[in-house]
């Protein structure tokens, strides 16, 4: 008898690994936003380590993967990307809104503030 409980545990186990796998992920609320940002040739720059960074890429909940972001510090931690070093980026985070100018805001840049620079529309989000 203990050996079915075993197949049976193991049997809803894979059940719910292949649930998570085929079933798409619910859209987050800012995906048309941050998909905007991206559209319009925006490039935000940022270090895994930097708590600005992490607070910034908050904002966005899930819709954070669709951003136009660039990781600008070396695997240790210690030194920044040929990359940003190429853009100029010199403190974090930076948003560049045009790669041609000098278009840039730095540090934790509000919601409202991108769709402005942007020109995308910032959804309005019922709690």
């Amino acid at each position: 008898m203990n050996k079915y409980v075993y197949y049976l545990i193991g049997l809803v186990f894979l059940a719910g690994v292949v649930f998570l796998i085929v079933t798409p992920g619910k859209p987050g609320q800012y995906d048309g936003f941050a998909q905007c940002i991206k559209d319009s040739g925006t490039t935000f720059y940022g270090t895994f380590w930097c708590p600005h960074c992490q607070s910034q890429k908050a904002l966005f909940g899930r819709s954070v993967k669709l951003l136009p972001y660039v990781e600008c510090s070396t695997p240790d931690g210690q030194g920044q990307l040929q990359v940003c070093k190429d853009a100029g980026v010199t403190s974090y985070p930076t948003w560049q809104f045009n790669a041609s100018t000098t278009d840039r805001l730095t540090g934790e840049v509000p919601l409202a503030k991108l769709a402005e620079k942007t020109g995308c529309t910032l959804p309005v989000i019922s709690e």
